[in-house]
């Protein structure tokens, strides 16, 4: 039996459909009144849990025999530093507390890019770099790094895992509707597109969740491996969304400064509105850092490789059409 953690969220429904593509029995830990559309009707075993609640992260590995960890926090905007910590530190030591309480043979945790210590241009991202619990970027980065270090002092308390970090997942599935996915239906329309000169890697969320397939197939226990895709300018990949569906659109190209300054209104703006938060200080300083990233030691160890981004939006673009605008129109939080 394999528990998935976040199992509802973007990442988490696509591991468990490709887990059951592979003939395995897949248990989720759904938070109680969680919206669960991504994985209703697919033939899996549900229990109500929380990373929060010890107790019912035992009741919830009764038997299992491998563990992917991807329930987590993802705040981009001032306000929720303590409940992201929370969940995505303390909530991780209780997956690993229970983990060796019930003698799990494995555990997969879901890291991020972001864990990474940002290097300068010119350096690239890989896996020698630390985990930065200090990282100025934001308290997300430094509890998903906090959280990859809880992981790693288990092992060696003789925990087996392993880490992974996805870069910037985009793809089918995206029922909550990601921050990504939503700017690739805003693409999708014929109109004015505010831009801003940056860039990042990006990866199809169906080759992150075979990253963690391999990972815990043939990840070595206490190593880290990077799941990237693509880097790819932001206004390039607007104009290759639109070029797929066949329209185009101009776009306004904000300069940095001036995008810098918008970024200290747009948390309260966010908050009146009651909308997801997309523009922000945290968002612009993401695109416009360091996103060389490497995924060799995955390809080398694992055999781990990524699709064409093309590939990827193409498909993106069809589930939209197909079924993305037929659910869950109100977007919610991610993963």
């Amino acid at each position: 039996m394999i528990l998935v953690t976040g199992a509802a969220g973007h990442l988490g429904n696509v591991l468990v459909r490709e887990l059951l593509d592979r003939g395995e029995k897949v248990r989720a830990l759904v938070l109680p009144g969680e919206d669960t559309t991504a994985i209703d009707g697919l033939a899996i075993e549900r229990v109500d849990g929380n990373v929060l609640d010890l107790e019912s992260l035992r009741r919830a590995m009764d038997g299992v025999d491998l563990v992917y960890h991807m329930a987590a926090i993802v705040a981009i905007t001032p306000g929720q530093e303590a409940r992201l910590w929370q969940v995505n530190v303390d909530g991780t030591r209780n997956v690993i507390q229970a983990c060796l309480e019930k003698g799990v043979r494995r555990l997969v945790y879901t890291s991020s890019i972001h864990a990474l210590a940002r290097p300068p241009e010119g350096v690239t991202i890989d896996e020698s770099l630390p985990f930065d619990t200090n990282n100025p970027a934001g308290d997300y980065d430094r509890s998903k790094a906090a959280a990859s270090l809880e992981v790693l002092a288990a092992i060696r308390k003789g925990l087996d895992a392993v880490i992974v970090c996805p870069t910037g997942v985009v793809g089918p599935h995206d029922y909550r509707w990601s921050e990504m996915g939503h700017m690739v239906l805003d693409w999708m329309s014929h109109r004015l597109h505010v831009m801003i000169d940056g860039a990042f890697d990006f990866v199809d969320v169906r080759d992150v969740a075979w990253g963690h397939v391999l990972a815990a197939q043939h990840g070595r226990t206490g190593e880290v491996y990077i799941l990237s895709g693509e880097r790819i300018t932001i206004l390039k990949i607007k104009e290759l969304v639109q070029e797929l569906v066949g329209i185009h659109s101009p776009s306004l190209q904000l300069p940095y400064t001036l995008a810098r300054f918008f970024t200290n209104f747009t948390p309260l703006w966010y908050r009146l509105t009651r909308t997801r938060p997309r523009f922000t200080s945290y968002a612009l300083e993401t695109i416009i850092s360091n996103s060389v990233i490497s995924y060799d030691k995955a390809g080398r160890e694992l055999g781990y490789r990524a699709r064409s981004l093309r590939d990827s939006l193409s498909d993106t673009i069809r589930w939209w059409r197909e079924i993305g605008l037929r659910v869950n129109k109100k977007p919610t939080a991610s993963r």
